[in-house]
């Protein structure tokens, strides 16, 4: 970006305002500029064009700035004016901004849904989704890329804000970690540290030593790789050094060094669990904490190790090398260019070293990469708590942690797991157990989950008949299955309905867009059941009315609803 010529076009920006008595948004316009001279190759604002502003608002915007769908008709606003200013200074012609604003009037009813729309949203953007609502200051739109581009490299408690709201200051989630033993076992068995054990025993039973500096002698690095087939000798050296494994002396002036193995000269098969745990967090601290090293040969990944693996552990999904990519783009100094390739290689070094899994163009922490990162940041007096694992819980847990929210992939791992310890009708029945009583979103929960279940969980469904909150969904999974059951009432089916719309409810401030498209696709119910609904003796009915009023895209099916919600309020049913 040309900061010089954004800086020129903002100072006369203001004074245009301050000569004309308009009202002008700088920050916006600012930010508009800077995206443009970014992304487009605007280069002064006389190259500015309806398509630039095409791309800005619906492409570039959605991918790069935190702001909610509501805050489009600022932006728009801040375009019109910024058009208005190119033409009273000369940069553009009377027909030019005929032709923006008509693209402009254009874009400003789609703008909205563009910002809302999550498959638009880049790598920094999506890391303050997963963050939460609660990591961006109210009624402020961040500049995603501004803020990653200084998070990821220092946590608060480590020389940082406590108070500062960046992701990578923002409080570390809940994880989930392999037990100890597996944790071991893997790294046992291959990875940097397994690396660094048979550089030393060969650096030992050879009686060779490293140069003064104490690097590892390039004669003996490519021996290494020839003899043990070490990709990397002088990092596993390097890593030796740092953990302790292994440490080089020189007599005072004299010619002669030596090696010696402090923990010991066994190799790492050999050593105890707790021995490999405590080496492993020693290894993944030196990884993370390597800013200056060249660990993968790759600038843009090696200024940012620590910045990836926290990354990763934050999201705990697999991330798209694409949006890595972008992720470093984001972040990377100005020079560095993760477009000019290398980040596949890198990537691949890191997954040699053992902290990271990367194949299918997509990268995530190991289990055992997880349990180091976390021993790391405890070690940094940050709060790194471990999640439980639901596979162990009951369902009531279970269900609890699911409401929760924890990432797509996460979530159908737990319930995979639930549900494979136990048998079909043993786990209808506990779930079952678990939605009596409870409020809509508990039991839509319990629904989904049973409805993963074969026949072979049929009799603990059935007796549930009797129970009127759980005898509708009984009915119709039975009736889904193909097994005898009685047919539903117009009245339960009518129940059901309200149910499975009260289990949206919780979504409605973070998904309101996407329970208007649902509404308009497959769950609308029809005017007759709308008529009918406001009679239901359902605890929820008045509030999903009012659902239904304020979302419907049928203008008359939402005033229908609406009215609804009254005759259910007037009746006495909250």
């Amino acid at each position: 970006m040309s900061i010089e010529w954004v800086n020129g076009a903002i100072e006369d920006f203001r004074a245009w305002g301050r000569s004309n008595g308009v009202v002008v948004d700088a920050d916006e316009v600012r930010l508009l500029c800077d995206y443009a001279s970014d992304y487009l190759d605007v280069a002064e604002l006389a190259d500015f064009s309806p398509v630039t502003f095409e791309q800005l608002l619906l492409d570039i915007y959605p991918r790069k700035v935190i702001a909610p769908p509501e805050s489009a008709a600022e932006t728009v606003a801040a375009a019109r004016t910024l058009v208005d200013f190119l033409l009273d200074s000369g940069e553009i012609g009377t027909k030019m901004a005929g032709r923006m604003r008509v693209k402009i009037d254009e874009i400003a009813p789609a703008m909205p849904a563009a910002l809302a729309d999550t498959t638009k949203f880049g790598m920094a953007k999506s890391m303050f989704g997963a963050m939460g609502a609660d990591a961006l200051e109210a009624d402020t739109p961040y500049a995603a890329k501004d803020d990653l581009a200084a998070a990821p490299r220092r946590p608060a408690s480590v020389g940082g804000h406590e108070d500062c709201d960046c992701p990578g200051c923002a409080p570390l989630p809940p994880v989930r970690l392999a037990p100890p033993q597996e944790v071991a076992q893997a790294v046992r068995e291959a990875g940097l540290l397994h690396d660094a054990h048979r550089v030393v025993a060969w650096m030992l039973d050879g009686g060779h030593t490293p140069t003064r500096k104490g690097r590892l002698r390039a004669r003996d690095a490519a021996r290494i790789t020839r003899d043990l087939g070490v990709d990397a000798p002088a990092l596993a050296w390097e890593l030796a050094l740092a953990v302790g494994l292994a440490e080089a002396s020189w007599g005072p002036g004299g010619p002669g060094g030596m090696v010696t193995a402090p923990r010991g000269p066994g190799p790492l098969p050999a050593r105890g669990d707790d021995e490999v745990l405590d080496l492993w967090a020693g290894t993944v601290a030196f990884l993370t904490g390597a800013s200056e090293a060249n660990v993968t040969g790759f600038v843009p990944v090696d200024r940012e190790l620590y910045g990836v693996h926290d990354l990763l552990y934050r999201l705990q999904e697999p991330v798209a090398v694409v949006a890595l990519r972008e992720y470093l783009d984001e972040v990377s100094a100005e020079g560095d260019d993760p477009e000019a390739g290398g980040l596949e290689a890198a990537l691949g070094v890191l997954a040699g070293c053992g902290t990271l899994e990367y194949e299918h163009d997509a990268v995530t922490l190991t289990p055992h990469g997880r349990w180091g990162l976390r021993e790391v940041y405890s070690r940094m007096g940050l709060v790194a708590p471990v999640a439980a694992d639901p596979a162990e819980a009951d369902a009531e847990t279970l269900i609890a942690l699911l409401m929760e929210g924890v990432p797509a992939g996460q979530a159908e791992r737990d319930i995979s797991a639930w549900l494979a310890r136990r048998p079909p009708e043993e786990a209808a029945r506990e779930i079952l157990a678990a939605a009596r009583g409870t409020a809509a979103g508990t039991r839509g929960v319990a629904v989904t989950l049973v409805d993963r279940l074969g026949p072979e969980a049929a009799p603990a469904v059935r007796e549930v008949l009797d129970e009127p909150e759980l005898r509708p969904h009984a009915l119709i999974w039975l009736a889904s299955h193909g097994l005898t059951a009685p047919a539903l009432t117009p009245e339960e089916a009518l129940w059901a309905g309200v149910d499975a719309l009260a289990f949206v409810l919780p979504r409605e401030t973070d998904d309101s867009g996407e329970i208007a498209d649902d509404l308009a696709v497959n769950l609308a119910p029809s005017a007759q059941a709308i008529e009918e609904m406001w009679q239901v003796d359902h605890p929820d009915v008045a509030e999903v009315l009012d659902l239904l009023g304020r979302h419907l895209p049928d203008r008359n099916l939402a005033k229908a609803a609406r009215k609804a919600a009254f005759k259910a309020r007037s009746r006495g049913i909250h």
